[in-house]
C-alpha cells in the first residue's frame, strides 16, 4: 500500500489524507488542476490590477490592463468551486450543475470584456446589470452544487464512522455462554490433571486385600493399638489449645477434701514408722540416716495440712 501511494505522487497522498480513497485517476488530476488553476488566476488578477494602478486612472492603457484583471478574478471562484465538486466523490448531477453554472458565468465574463469600459456603468448603453445578473445566476447553480457536494461527502463520513463503530462494538461484545459449554469448558481444562477434591495430588499406592479364608484360624483383637478419643467440650479443647500455644498454666483443681488429705497423710505417717521399726534392727545408724530425710517430709506435710 505504501510503495502505491509513493508511485501515485503527492496529489493522490493529499486526497487520501483529507478526502479518501479515489474511485478515478482522473478525478483527481482534474480535480487539483481545477482547484489550483483557479487559484492560480485569482493570483494573475490582481498582479494585473496592481501593474494597470501604475497607468493614469480611465487612461487607455490603465482600461486595457483592469479589464483582464477585473475577468480573471470574475472567473476564479467559479474555476476553484468545480475543482472542489470534482474533487469530490459526489453525484454526477452535482458535476453536472457546477458545469452548467461555470458556463453561464464565463458567459457573463465574455460579455463583461465587450461592453467594458465603453458600455459598462454609465458609459454609453449601460450592461452592467445584465452582465451582473448572468453572472449571479450561473454563479449561485456552482455554489449550489459545491454545498451539496460537500455535505454529501461529510454524511458519507459520518455513515462510515458509525459503521466502523458499530463493527467495533460487535467485536468487542462477549458471546454469551451457556451452562452446558462452561462446564464443558471446565471439563476440558481439567483433562489429565491428576488432583483430587481437596486438591492434593494423587499418589499411586498398593492396597492389601484379605478374604476370611485366611483369617479363620487367626484371633485378631480388634481394640488393641487403638486408642478411642472422645471430646470433652468446647472449652476444654480451647484449654488445651491455649496450653499448646504458651504462656498458658494449666490449672488442676483436686476434688477431695482436707479429712481425705489427712487421712492419707496418716497412713503415710504409720507406714513410714513401721518401715523405720522394721529396719531398726538391722542397722541403727543407718535406719537413723535413712529415715532422717522422710521425717523431715512428714513434718513439711504434717504443717501444710494444719495450715489448710
Amino acid at each position: 500500500m505504501a510503495a502505491e501511494q509513493a508511485a501515485d505522487g503527492y496529489l493522490f497522498d493529499l486526497y487520501r489524507r483529507y478526502i479518501g480513497e479515489p474511485e478515478d485517476r482522473t478525478d483527481v488530476y482534474v480535480g487539483f488542476g481545477l482547484f489550483l488553476g483557479g487559484i492560480g488566476l485569482a493570483i494573475v488578477a490582481l498582479v494585473l490590477f496592481v501593474w494597470a494602478s501604475t497607468f493614469e486612472a480611465r487612461s487607455g492603457s490603465y482600461f486595457a490592463w483592469v479589464g483582464p484583471a477585473y475577468a480573471l478574478a470574475m472567473m476564479a471562484l467559479p474555476v476553484t468551486m468545480l475543482g472542489i465538486v470534482v474533487l469530490l466523490p459526489s453525484e454526477r448531477r452535482m458535476l453536472y450543475t457546477s458545469v452548467a453554472g461555470i458556463a453561464i458565468t464565463a458567459g457573463a465574463v465574455v460579455g463583461f470584456l465587450v461592453v467594458y469600459p465603453h458600455h459598462w456603468n454609465g458609459y454609453g448603453a449601460n450592461y452592467t446589470v445584465h452582465v451582473v445578473a448572468v453572472y449571479a445566476l450561473g454563479l449561485a447553480g456552482i455554489t449550489a452544487s459545491t454545498g451539496a457536494a460537500l455535505i454529501a461527502h461529510y454524511l458519507d463520513m459520518a455513515q462510515q464512522a458509525e459503521a466502523v463503530a458499530t463493527e467495533a462494538d460487535a467485536d468487542d461484545a462477549e458471546p454469551e455462554l451457556t451452562d452446558a459449554e462452561v462446564q464443558r469448558d471446565i471439563d476440558d481444562a481439567m483433562d489429565g490433571v491428576e488432583l483430587s477434591w481437596g486438591g492434593v495430588e494423587q499418589t499411586e499406592h498398593k492396597r492389601l486385600s484379605f478374604s476370611s479364608d485366611d483369617l479363620d484360624d487367626v484371633s485378631i483383637d480388634s481394640d488393641a493399638g487403638t486408642t478411642t478419643t472422645r471430646s470433652s467440650g468446647v472449652d476444654a479443647q480451647v484449654a488445651g489449645l491455649k496450653g499448646l500455644k504458651g504462656g498458658e498454666t494449666k490449672e488442676t483443681t483436686s476434688s477431695s477434701t482436707v479429712d481425705d488429705q489427712t487421712a492419707k497423710l496418716r497412713e503415710l505417717r504409720e507406714q513410714q514408722r513401721a518401715e523405720e521399726l522394721a529396719t531398726a534392727d538391722d542397722d541403727g545408724g543407718a535406719v537413723e540416716t535413712v529415715a532422717k530425710p522422710f521425717s523431715g517430709l512428714v513434718e513439711r506435710l504434717r504443717a501444710l495440712v494444719k495450715r489448710s
